[in-house]
């Protein structure tokens, strides 16, 4: 999975020289809380955020106008207060990889560039509609949560298993536990009743169920 197959193409941009009050009301009209900022030649030269217009309005307010407010918004110009150093990352960059990025640098979303061009952009929300379908949240069926050691072969067994009883197997999601020599999956399985699935998977040498439930 590529960021170029899950990112938001061609966004919506801002230019160093509007305002401030035109920025942010851009971003209310689209409903986005990330802005890049791109000059005539359609480089990517900034970005702004929501929390960063926050905090361009003076801390408190009750001693200003809200005409005064205002004027300060108008005047003051996107390429003032924006985010130059921008962190980007490349389109085919997977998206692992992204999230990772946004993890360490504390970031809520990440401009796609082509070169110096802007082609897209992945944000948080991205990632968490991406770990929705992973998890198959909107899927009906049988989801369970099991244990079982970290050696070649372990998936297999578990998917040959429900499978040889007739199981379809939506989901089948694996990552590691505190313990280094065990690994967790989430399961979703469908044409086979709660009850029979649990009676199979507890069969299983070193498997280790930990949740279960109807979904």
């Amino acid at each position: 999975m590529l960021v170029k197959g899950q990112m938001t193409p061609d966004p919506i941009c801002g230019h160093p020289e509007m305002s401030v009050i035109e920025a942010q009301a851009l971003m209310q009209d689209n409903n986005i809380r990330h802005l890049p900022i791109v000059d005539d030649d359609k480089t990517l030269v900034g970005l702004i955020t929501q929390q960063l217009l926050l905090g361009t309005v003076p801390s408190d307010v009750s001693r200003f106008s809200p005409f005064v407010i205002k004027y300060i918004g108008t005047k003051l110009k996107v390429r003032s207060v924006m985010v130059k150093n921008v962190i980007t990352i490349d389109e085919n960059t997977a998206i692992e990889e992204a999230a990772r990025v946004m993890a360490d640098k504390k970031i809520g979303c990440l401009p796609v560039v082509r070169g110096d061009e802007l082609t897209g952009i992945i944000s948080d929300n991205d990632l968490f509609s991406i770990m929705v379908g992973l998890l198959g949240a909107r899927r009906a069926g049988v989801r369970v949560t099991i244990q079982q050691p970290d050696r070649v072969g372990e998936v297999a067994r578990v998917s040959k298993t429900i499978a040889d009883a007739g199981g379809n197997l939506s989901v089948f999601v694996t990552y590691p536990t505190a313990a280094p020599d065990i690994w967790a999956s989430v399961v979703k399985v469908t044409n086979i009743p709660r009850e029979t699935l649990l009676e199979m998977l507890k069969k299983l040498p070193d498997i280790s169920i930990q949740d279960t439930r109807q979904v």
